[in-house]
């Protein structure tokens, strides 16, 4: 059964783009109906999400005003006490230049919470050699006497039953914090959240005082991952403009996801309590896409009683960029498809259902619909929005062509899709109210800004190529199985300031 589920999500994405062209030749009419329905949809669709990106940007602008040590410390006493909780931090690495990984610790160490209730993991990987170890031998000496505990970790290489990649790294990671950190000092492990962050992941001051506070208010606090929003702000400048507006799309759409917790699934950097990881078996080591998996792993250990609880808190992460424009490129389309490659959770979920009859049956039906449309729109909908406004004119032949409807068709799907637009206008306004400033001494210059605006036309290019493309690549390798599945890709981390 797991093989068959492997085949849904590519099956689905190439019989939809096969049907695209089969239909716009064989009833080029009904398709064309079709697509003018399909581009209302898309109409009202974008309205409804840049109302929910709303609600997350104005809770979130909000949250960042507010002293959250504060009220974490006024939330423990009214109920769980603030002073029994334990933060355990796990940065896995694995080849990242020190200036990367200094800049995070740099961060973490000027956080508006006790440093003395943060336990702190470098994982290290065995096969990235001397140059790894001496980047964390310094991180150690420079940062390590900051934090309550320090402890830095080194992950075998070729380990039985697991492939190279974060989630290998991170499980042994947290293994090693438990013997070594969380039992000596004999830390109940109901009072321990494990936050797993990328190790270019720069937290901003208020962000352990938010998880805290969420954490301690939550209703049944240890059933849930505690989600924060990524930005990918850190080298933003140095980005060329398709990698600026793929990055800010990726936050844009989680912030829509997390005004809507009921579809909310983990993403990159998060915490998780650690009696959650033990009852899961801390994170499988035999998957790329542990970061999404680890939810689905909760989910089934739990029978349907986990979620993921949305902080409404940013944290920041490094945009994509290369030395070269091209070398972003190629890095950021590969980037994207691993992500898509997410898709090895849809069998995972499917066949998780199937065995577990204690979960309720409107759960499975909501998130087998939710899971598997979200990746067949991620490969499939800029493709049908761009292209089947034209198919039928080219395929439909000569009857179709003398037609009003042949003749009315593009000028309707133009002017639906132009009224789609305006979320793309508010996006560029959000994204460049979301700027960092320039490093010290600069300033933007009124050019700058009106390009940072008008890159967003270049939005059906990154929908398309940065989209849609290693979507489909990903949902198809999963379908073909054997060679063509994806190994774990590491994104490459640097500051490049010529790459603009």
């Amino acid at each position: 059964m797991k093989r068959f589920f492997e085949i849904i999500p590519g099956a689905l994405a190439w019989a939809t783009i096969i049907l695209m062209f089969v239909l716009s030749w064989l009833t080029p009419t009904w398709i064309s109906v079709f697509i003018i329905l399909f581009d209302i949809y898309w109409l009202l669709k974008t309205i409804y999400l840049s109302l929910h990106l709303r609600v997350a940007f104005t809770n979130m602008r909000k949250n960042l005003k507010i002293d959250w040590l504060q009220k974490a410390r006024a939330a423990g006493e009214r109920g769980r006490r603030f002073g029994n909780l334990h933060h355990l931090i796990i940065f896995p690495m694995y080849d990242e230049p020190y200036g990367v990984v200094k800049e995070s610790f740099a961060r973490l160490a000027e956080a508006h919470y006790p440093l003395d209730r943060m336990m702190v993991v470098l994982a290290t990987e065995a096969r990235a050699g001397d140059a790894a170890a001496a980047t964390a031998k310094q991180i150690g000496d420079e940062f390590g006497g900051k934090f309550a505990r320090f402890l830095v970790t080194v992950h075998p290489g070729d380990l039985p039953g697991e492939i190279p990649g974060k989630g290998s790294n991170e499980s042994w990671a947290a293994r090693r914090a438990m013997e070594e950190l969380v039992e000596p000092a004999r830390i109940p492990h109901e009072n321990v959240l494990v936050s797993v962050f990328d190790v270019d992941t720069q937290i901003f001051p208020e962000y352990f005082g938010r998880l805290t506070a969420a954490f301690l208010e939550a209703k049944n606090p240890l059933r849930a991952i505690y989600q924060p929003i990524p930005f990918f702000t850190n080298n933003i400048h140095e980005a060329p403009a398709l990698a600026r507006v793929t990055a800010f799309s990726t936050t844009f759409w989680q912030m829509m996801q997390q005004a809507r917790p009921e579809r909310l699934t983990s993403f990159s950097s998060q915490s998780t309590p650690l009696p959650a990881l033990i009852d899961m078996g801390f994170w499988d080591r035999d998957i790329v896409s542990e970061d999404s998996r680890v939810f689905w792993q909760g989910y089934l250990a739990y029978h349907g009683d986990f979620r993921v609880e949305p902080l409404f808190y940013p944290i920041a992460m490094d945009a994509n960029v290369a030395p070269t424009w091209w070398g972003t490129m190629k890095n950021l389309y590969k980037q994207q498809r691993r992500w898509g490659w997410g898709a090895e959770n849809i069998p995972y979920m499917l066949e998780g259902f199937r065995r577990d009859p204690l979960i309720p049956k409107a759960k499975k039906r909501y998130w087998t619909f939710s899971v598997i449309e979200g990746f067949h729109s991620w490969a499939t909908n800029s493709l049908m929005i761009f292209a089947l406004g034209w198919l039928p004119l080219f395929l439909g032949g000569r009857n179709f062509n003398y037609t009003l409807l042949s003749y009315n068709l593009p000028y309707i799907t133009r002017f639906i899709i132009s009224l789609s637009m305006i979320g793309i206008v508010s996006s560029a306004i959000l994204a460049i109210i979301l700027l960092p400033p320039k490093e010290e001494g600069m300033r933007f210059r009124p050019w700058e800004y009106a390009w940072y605006f008008l890159q967003w036309a270049l939005m059906p290019i990154t929908l398309i190529i940065f989209g849609a493309f290693p979507g489909l690549e990903a949902q198809t390798r999963l379908m073909l199985g054997g060679r063509a599945r994806l190994g774990f890709w590491v994104t490459p981390k640097g500051r490049y300031r010529d790459a603009v």
